[in-house]
């Protein structure tokens, strides 16, 4: 368990939160007496979705018996500022516990948080208890609920998969990769058939901004020579909202039964909506691997890619 010290201030930041999901506005004093899990995420974040299954099993499980799971929602890209998008992931992905906007990183400053995603407990009296950082540490978590609730029983057995399957950490070799100037690194000049290990490549007319590389016109692409099982990539459609069709290549080849869960067998997929598009999931030996995604149609944007 972490250090008791008293955290009333950062709670009472959600007094002043002027939108909530799933909830009616949740107040400081009226979460007195209550264990308060306070989740950390934005929803194009992997190792936030990673989590999840954990989180909502938790909130499921115990929420009858004095635990309140608030997930503070602080954005990461500008998309995850908007609400209706936040709102349609939110029911996308069944998140059914309540969610705090936290646009302006009021709460997340008030933790003195630096992560997505960061987890606090809080315990009855207002005291943060216990704190965790990204992904794993599910059964000492679920312990520290336990503890504070009084309650001594075997944990939840979570069965994730889909895009919340945790990473294949003894093949994952390829870090997260921003695509934006303001973190972009490891970007190369050279063809997609000679770049080295974790260096990608843009093809095509883009215009790279702080946040992301949007496609000028029709008929780009990007690189990326990667080993992990899956390989994932923040998308989203061009401004005007019309979707933007893609073909996904591994190895230069369709990617068959190593195709994602946004893509078919052939590779083909469309960007319709922005977040994560998983694009590729290895279902055999994991080893060094060429992707190429090329887009049939201007305007998309390409944020970050991450592996598991």
């Amino acid at each position: 368990m972490a250090t008791t010290h008293p955290i009333h201030s950062a709670l009472a930041a959600l007094d002043d939160a002027p939108v909530w999901l799933n909830s009616e506005p949740l107040a400081a004093d009226g979460l007195r007496g209550r264990v308060v899990l306070v989740d950390f995420w934005t929803y194009s974040c992997v190792n936030w979705l990673r989590t999840l299954p954990y989180v909502s099993a938790w909130h499921e499980r115990y929420r009858d018996r004095g635990l309140v799971v608030v997930g503070a929602h602080a954005p990461e890209f500008g998309f995850e500022h908007d609400l209706d998008n936040v709102r349609r992931a939110a029911n996308e992905l069944g998140v059914g516990y309540p969610i705090v906007i936290d646009n302006d990183f009021t709460i997340w400053r008030s933790f003195e948080n630096h992560y997505w995603p960061a987890l606090y407990l809080v315990d009855r009296d207002g005291r943060i208890r216990f704190h965790h950082f990204g992904e794993g540490a599910y059964e000492e978590t679920e312990r520290a609920i336990q503890q504070l609730l009084g309650i001594d029983e075997e944990t939840v057995g979570v069965d994730a998969g889909g895009r919340a399957e945790a990473a294949d950490w003894s093949t994952l070799r390829s870090p997260e990769t921003y695509v934006g100037y303001a973190r972009g690194e490891r970007r190369s000049d050279r063809p997609a058939n000679r770049l080295a290990l974790n260096y990608w490549a843009l093809a095509g007319e883009w215009s790279v901004s702080e946040e992301a590389a949007v496609l000028e016109a029709a008929a780009g692409s990007i690189a990326y020579r990667f080993q992990a099982r899956d390989l994932n990539l923040v998308l989203a459609p061009p401004a005007a909202g019309a979707p933007a069709r893609f073909t996904v290549l591994l190895d230069g080849q369709p990617p068959g039964d190593a195709h994602g869960l946004d893509v078919d067998q052939s590779g083909e997929g469309t960007v319709s909506e922005p977040r994560m598009y998983q694009l590729i999931r290895q279902r055999r030996a994991v080893a060094e691997r060429a992707f190429e995604i090329r887009f049939l149609d201007p305007g998309v944007r390409a944020y970050v890619f991450t592996f598991g």
